[in-house]
């Protein structure tokens, strides 16, 4: 597995955790709980997009580790 593999699964993983504490808020009654699970979910978010940032950084500056472009060279 290379690098940008690897740092698409860690992003593809983060945005599923931040998805399931946005849906725990929302299935939850208990306020302070909801404001917990929205609290984190936004705390996800922001490194999604840092890490989001830094994917797109290497990409650039490293292109064979564009998944793309790799999923396109299998076919």
């Amino acid at each position: 597995m290379t690098v940008g593999d690897k740092m698409h699964q860690t992003l593809s993983s983060l945005e599923s955790a931040a998805a399931s504490l946005k849906t725990f808020a929302v299935d939850t009654q208990d306020k302070n709980a909801q404001q917990m699970f929205n609290d984190l979910s936004g705390q996800l978010d922001n490194i999604c997009n840092s890490l989001r940032g830094r994917v797109n950084y290497i990409e650039e500056q490293e292109p064979q580790y564009k998944i793309s472009q790799q999923q396109q060279q299998k076919q």
